[in-house]
Formats: C-alpha cells, structure tokens, sequence
C-alpha cells in the first residue's frame, strides 16, 4: 500500500467524534481551504477533525505539462473527453486509505464526510460512490462526476444513504454549470438523496454558500 497523503488537521474540540476529510482543487495544496473554518458556523456541532489532504504532484497537460498538485490529469477543457480514468482510480484509492484511518482512530465510516472543491469534489463523487458503506454525507462545491458512465455503472447500493450536498456558480467557466447539472441529474435518478443550490458566482464560494454549508452540516451530523 502506498503511503498515506500528506494532511494538514485542525480539530474543532477534544476526542473529535466526526471526520470531515476535505479535498482541494486543481493546482491548490492542503492549505487552501483551512481558513474556511472560522467562516463556519459549527455552534452545537460535536468536536470535529478537519484533515486537507495534498494531493500528489503531477504534469498536467492542459496546462502544458506543468507540474502542480492534482488529483487526476485534465487532458481537454471539454471535461467529458479522454478522462484520466487511471489517475482517478488511483487518487480514489489514497482518499480511500484516509477514511480507513479515521475508521482505525475510532470515528465510524457513518460519521465521516468527504468533502471537495472543484477536482476535489470530483474526488468527493468518484470514492464516496464506490463506497461499501454509508457515509455522513459528500459535500460536492464546483465540481461534477467523473467517468460519469462507470459511475453510474459502479455505485454501491450501501452509498444510495449517503446524502449529498452539490453546489455550483451560474456563471463557472472553468467547470460549467450545465455540466454539474448532469452530474447532479444523474445522481438523482441513481436514487442519491440530493441538496442542490446555485449561486450568482463564478469558480469560487461566496458567503450564501458556507451559510448553506454550515445548515447542511447541522442537518447531517
């Protein structure tokens, strides 16, 4: 087994009962979304464990081959060709490997969220529907579903109690908002139970949102 991604985790209180394992974007680090937590309001919340993950580095070809820190190459802008089905799977493996060590340090796979932004919650969709297990919910911001046809192909009936949290800008250029209206119209007739909102943003989170983000999070823990 490979060795476990680097992370960085800030826990909300003493002996965390919950896990939220949150993934960055495309050429960001572990670091970008720490500061979101003095944004959340986690009042009443039992004590949490955030863990950012680093993905590893890679060339990515849509940005000429520069090496950055992504969970899977982008081969074309158009999201939907040639997708890296090889570097999902193995990055899915590794995120795989984080929930495994929650499960060890005491926190039940029902009390853990994965959560992601952009090739982050591509990430959040690929691992936590091929889960053989329910979790606390997947917290999908700016992103869609990748591989959507093995997806649907290959998600567990023990990942149909997970609930869903997606959520996306009306005016995305990077990833676009038809795109994750697929993904989300997917998902629906897969039977996941879906909360979806849109916001008048474009690849980025505004305040409308981590309200959202914040209720949601009451509801599922």
């Amino acid at each position: 087994m490979s060795t476990l991604l680097q992370t960085i985790e800030k826990e909300t209180g003493a002996n965390p009962s919950v896990a939220i394992i949150w993934m960055h974007g495309l050429g960001a680090d572990a670091n970008d979304f720490v500061p979101m937590l003095h944004e959340l309001d986690l009042r009443g919340l039992p004590a949490i464990r955030f863990i950012f993950p680093n993905a590893d580095t890679m060339p990515v070809t849509i940005n000429n081959g520069y090496v950055m820190r992504a969970w899977y190459d982008i081969v074309a802008s158009d999201l939907g060709r040639q997708e890296d089905e090889a570097g999902l799977r193995a990055s899915q493996a590794k995120v795989e490997a984080l929930i495994e060590r929650e499960k060890a340090r005491g926190i039940p796979a029902e009390r853990i969220i994965l959560a992601g932004f952009s090739q982050g919650c591509a990430m959040t969709l690929q691992t936590g529907m091929r889960l053989q297990e329910k979790l606390a919910g997947l917290m999908c911001l700016s992103g869609y579903v990748p591989i959507a046809a093995k997806a649907a192909a290959e998600h567990t009936a023990a990942s149909l109690a997970t609930p869903i949290f997606m959520v996306h800008g009306r005016m995305d250029p990077v990833i676009p908002l038809a795109r994750a209206e697929q993904s989300r119209d997917l998902l629906k007739q897969l039977g996941y139970s879906i909360e979806w909102h849109d916001y008048a943003m474009q690849h980025s989170l505004c305040q409308e949102e981590v309200d959202h983000i914040s209720a949601w999070l009451k509801k599922v823990l």
